[in-house]
């Protein structure tokens, strides 16, 4: 593998690939529990009716909205991503389920155009392992940036468990059965084997978490289903 797997342009055009598909994929990809945890880590940010100001980092096709819609009715939702592809079927979701109310920004995180001290509550659902460690600082800062002096975040990834013997399935899983039913929807597995290369390389949330500690915010740890997704949460100090 030559490419820099982290390179954003590498990284856009492998979800404007996989957009076709991947909202079924990171079904298969979790099990099964992305709808569960999408849900699970809105749980770390305080409820509320408010008509509160909320982002969605990395949305990819909008599959988080409507957890945060359960979670916060009366928020408005600004949702970014910067795979145009990926852009363009949250459009049709927003027009088809949400009347068009999600604000749609096409933008790349790290470059941003956001308004400083904004939004009450950022988050970011299965984002996070396509950063290396100086992206992740930026992200880190960036989130600070847009939050309010108080606002609060929650992030989660699929990650590598620490258990040995999960950890194999889990590997079989998104190293042999992922690819194939990439190959039957697509016809070419080799985007969905990058899952499993991100993951491994990603590890879990622990080093992330320690960057988005360095960057001045307050930080706490969460595992799903036995760690094979983990987050963190916490506030804008």
């Amino acid at each position: 593998m030559t490419e820099n797997i982290y390179d954003t342009e590498y990284v856009k055009g492998l979800f404007n690939r996989m957009s076709n598909s991947y909202e079924r994929m990171n079904y298969i990809t979790s099990f099964g529990f992305s709808i569960r945890w999408r849900s699970q880590f809105l749980q770390h940010l305080e409820a509320t009716k408010e008509k509160v100001e909320i982002i969605d980092l990395l949305t990819g096709m909008g599959e988080t909205w409507y957890a945060v819609k359960k979670r916060f009715p009366n928020a408005n939702l600004t949702a970014l991503d910067f795979s145009g592809e990926m852009i363009k079927r949250a459009k049709i979701k927003n027009a088809k389920y949400y009347q068009n109310k999600v604000l749609l920004e096409q933008q790349d995180v790290l470059k941003n155009e956001l308004e400083s001290k904004k939004y009450d509550f950022a988050i970011c659902s299965f984002g996070l392992k396509t950063f290396d460690a100086e992206q992740l600082s930026i992200l880190a800062r960036e989130t600070k940036r847009i939050l309010k002096d108080g606002g609060q975040f929650s992030f989660i990834e699929v990650s590598k468990p620490d258990n040995w013997l999960l950890r194999i399935l889990y590997q079989i899983h998104l190293s042999w059965l992922v690819p194939l039913v990439g190959r039957l929807l697509l016809g070419n597995p080799s985007e969905y084997k990058m899952l499993w290369a991100y993951t491994v390389k990603f590890g879990n949330v622990r080093k992330a978490s320690e960057i988005f500690r360095n960057a001045g915010l307050e930080v706490q740890e969460q595992a799903y289903f036995y760690g094979c997704a983990t987050g963190f949460s916490g506030k804008n100090a």
